[in-house]
């Protein structure tokens, strides 16, 4: 791996540990997202808590902070291994914010953003499946895990040159899921929609 290399891996964290959903929420008078709602600083949580034009731009603002360094790392030369340890240097800065005490989010729009410049195919089937495990159980973190438990699968039958740095990004999902995983097994996690309706009953009351 090239100093360039390394040093370009740097930027990429410092910049993927900028978190939208702590400053989107506190540029529009929203809770901070560490301490409302689910306390993870990510669009479902800023959804629950601040609405959907919120939560939409925290989404397009995280999945920018990955694509972008990728996308210019072709262009600089990088190679695949060292575009994909680019892409996870982003997610790292997004889940492990250098800003904000190492306190971040769950990383799938990143790493979304981070894959899509390697293939739209692959992003799109990993949307795809994330998005048919949604409409199934309602889970977001079930949807998230199942995204990132196959998507290496997609990237070695596409594009097989990235499919160790797309497994460890992947990895790093799966891990920081840990905790949804624990509640699903118990039957303790709660569906995005139900949470919505919760909302609703007690500003009805």
């Amino acid at each position: 791996m090239s100093f360039f290399a390394i040093l370009y891996m740097l930027a990429t964290y410092f910049l993927g540990s900028i978190s939208s959903a702590i400053l989107i929420c506190w540029l529009v008078g929203l809770p901070d997202p560490r301490q409302s709602g689910s306390g993870n600083p990510g669009a479902t949580n800023v959804l629950r808590i601040g609405g959907r034009w919120a939560a939409l731009a925290v989404l397009i603002f995280d999945i920018l902070k990955g694509m972008i360094p990728v996308w210019c790392g072709y262009y600089l030369g990088l190679t695949p291994f060292e575009l994909g340890m680019v892409a996870l240097s982003a997610c790292l800065g997004h889940i492990f914010p250098i800003y904000f005490k190492f306190r971040g989010g769950k990383g799938v729009a990143t790493a979304f953003g981070a894959i899509a410049p390697i293939s739209w195919g692959i992003a799109g089937a990993m949307l795809g499946t994330w998005g048919i495990i949604f409409l199934l159980s309602g889970y977001s973190s079930l949807s998230a895990v199942i995204a990132a438990l196959v998507t290496p699968f997609y990237v070695w039958w596409i594009r097989p040159e990235f499919t160790f740095p797309v497994a460890l990004v992947c990895c790093l999902l799966v891990y920081r899921h840990h905790e949804n995983i624990q509640r699903l097994w118990r039957g303790q996690e709660d569906k995005v929609w139900a949470k919505f309706k919760k909302k609703e009953d007690s500003q009805g009351e």
